[in-house]
């Protein structure tokens, strides 16, 4: 049976420690989905549509991987997909118990689907979504903490 992996998140932008994860976890799963979230109750920065591009762009040397949005339960999207396993990113002991609940939920919701809890390369762990936004913000340098390409989407989404 084939092993597929979803990995879901906002990405909001796609930062280096989210491509560090997907990278590892491709060498793991036979398949990796990384799920971009349509929270019509949250505002984004970056449209759906620059998510997923800014994605595919980061990843586009991974052949085991889909970059797929979705707007549903996660349970739901996962047994859509025949997934089995739900990563989720830890960079500290802070984002535990959030993942650690919504992983019981999830499990609750289906029984059948795994969550595996990941944690980024030491030089990834300081380095967030929200952090990168903020930076890019007040004139500061993201290079070090996203793809070059995701830079340039996010310096043109700035300026408009």
């Amino acid at each position: 049976m084939k092993k597929i992996a979803i990995y879901p998140g906002s990405f909001d932008p796609i930062t280096n420690g989210h491509v560090d994860l997907i990278k590892r976890a491709s060498k793991i799963f036979d398949e990796v989905i990384i799920a971009i979230t349509q929270n019509a109750n949250k505002s984004s920065f970056l449209s759906i549509d620059q998510r997923v591009g800014a994605v595919e762009s980061s990843i586009k040397s991974l052949s085991n991987t889909r970059v797929l949005s979705f707007n549903s339960l996660l349970v739901d999207f996962a047994r859509d997909h025949d997934a089995q396993i739900i990563i989720r990113g830890l960079r500290a002991v802070s984002d535990f118990e959030y993942e650690f609940q919504l992983s019981g939920m999830n499990k609750r919701l289906n029984s059948e689907i795994e969550t595996l809890f990941m944690t980024p390369s030491e030089e990834f762990a300081n380095i967030s979504s929200s952090l990168v936004r903020e930076i890019l913000s007040l004139g500061g340098d993201i290079s070090p903490f996203v793809p070059a390409q995701v830079k340039t989407i996010l310096l043109e989404t700035l300026q408009k």
